[in-house]
């Protein structure tokens, strides 16, 4: 077999063979059992596991007793968060360090605070003395989300308070990795970017005085440049992803993980695991990948029916990637609408003329209008089906020149706010262990001897 990690032999495939005939499960015990596949029942409502103050995610509202969809709304320690983007962008101020401190202290800071704040977060954006040599520059992987992985477990090993859970050292940690994480994105994909992509290497150090989405173009390109609507879509990106409620996956494993007593960079690490899959953080590099089949298969863009032809023939699985799904459409708690969607929307409208990509931009517009049309012809649905906010997330990082091995550490360096919060929430209110039951359906069987085998 020798040292090579990547081979499967004929060995292995016999093995996984037997693994999938001795662990497929049918599908009607679920049913029977009352089972609620990935917690939720069968109009994707979330099984209650938990209490939360940090944030809300609305989808229904309760009328004469029962429950209806309503227009998506996302609340942020109880404020809308359509009214807090309003508020900063009136002030012409970035809003991310902002939210950070409202997820993680409840209540919006006064100027003094909000600049205490950032000035603290921007003492903390620094890693130990040959880190980047040391561990960003070595073994460099081609996914980022990896990258940054490895970069959060060996930070335990830089801090001789690592395994210490009271609340004070919890939180000293989580500023700093707040602080960090768009450094180790940038500076990973920069590793990656010269001894895989085979390009130039350089590192700049980030500007204290800037904020984080400022910091990340900063970072990432060559001359340091970038416009003010630039930065600013970036800081909503970052607004809108900073936190979805204690239910999405990555929140919930960060709740999972805390409730074990393990330390924060453990908890992190597992919260970044799982933000990588595809059904999670990587969605937006699916949205486009898909829209350059699109581009490739449909001429006019003008053309509602070739486009209307095109999803349906992604539904039938006879197109792009044949999975059956139109990606960026549909969200496992939104039905009517995505607010982050909404709202993003019009920032990603007004960068699309500063790049000169309208049509582009309309383009995508016709597939949101046309999409839920032929979803709803094709598919038995539950829920109303609309455009989430990954559905132009990937499109806004394109037209700022963000490498797509970053967008999904770009969801973490905002999402690394609302799992600081969680895990500060799970340890204030330390119960028990997350442990919910799997029920066995395997038959009892006796021992057989193994000369009898």
């Amino acid at each position: 077999m020798g040292n090579n990690y990547s081979d499967i032999t004929d060995e292995i495939r016999e093995l996984t063979r037997k693994c999938v005939e001795h662990n497929r499960i049918d599908p009607e015990l679920y049913g029977k059992y009352d089972v609620k596949r990935g917690l939720r029942d069968i109009n994707g409502k979330g099984v209650l596991a938990g209490l939360t103050e940090i944030s809300e995610v609305r989808s229904s509202v309760v009328k004469d007793g029962v429950s209806v969809p309503c227009e998506g709304e996302l609340f942020y320690r109880g404020i809308n968060v359509r009214n807090i983007i309003d508020g900063f962008v009136k002030d012409k101020r970035f809003g991310f360090e902002e939210i950070v401190y409202l997820l993680l202290y409840g209540e919006l800071p006064s100027r003094e605070q909000l600049d205490d704040f950032s000035r603290l977060l921007g003492e903390y954006r620094t890693l130990p003395t040959n880190f980047v040599r040391d561990v960003i520059m070595k073994a460099p992987s081609d996914d980022m989300m990896n990258t940054l992985a490895k970069s959060i477990l060996t930070l335990h090993s830089y801090d001789s308070n690592a395994n210490d859970i009271s609340l004070d050292n919890v939180m000293r940690q989580c500023l700093q990795l707040i602080a960090v994480f768009p450094i180790l994105s940038v500076y990973g994909f920069q590793a990656y970017n010269f001894y895989i992509g085979r390009q130039s290497f350089f590192i700049h150090l980030p500007d204290p005085e800037k904020s984080t989405a400022e910091n990340i173009l900063y970072l990432l390109r060559p001359d340091c440049k970038y416009t003010e609507l630039e930065a600013r879509v970036l800081d909503i990106a970052l607004v809108l992803h900073a936190e979805h409620g204690g239910g999405n996956n990555s929140t919930f494993t960060t709740h999972v993980v805390t409730s074990s007593g393990t330390d924060t960079y453990s908890a992190i690490a597992a919260a970044l695991c799982s933000l990588k899959g595809p059904k999670h953080g990587g969605a937006n590099i699916k949205v486009m990948k898909m829209f350059d089949d699109l581009k490739a298969n449909v001429r006019d863009w003008n053309d509602d029916e070739a486009i209307e032809a095109y999803l349906t023939k992604l539904l039938h699985k006879e197109a792009f990637d044949k999975a059956g799904l139109i990606y960026g459409m549909g969200h496992a708690v939104y039905s009517i609408s995505d607010p982050r969607a909404k709202v993003f929307r019009r920032f990603v409208k007004s960068l699309s003329q500063e790049k000169g990509l309208t049509d582009e931009f309309n383009l995508y517009s016709k597939v949101e209008e046309l999409a839920p049309k032929v979803i709803a012809k094709e598919k038995k649905i539950y829920k109303g089906v609309s455009a989430n906010v990954d559905f132009y997330s990937g499109f806004a990082y394109s037209m700022l020149g963000l490498p797509m091995e970053l967008y999904t550490p770009i969801f973490a360096v905002a999402r690394i706010a609302g799992w600081s919060a969680h895990r500060m929430e799970e340890l204030i209110n330390a119960g028990k262990i997350i442990r919910p039951a799997y029920k066995s359906v395997s038959e009892e069987r006796e021992y057989t001897p193994l000369s009898e085998r």
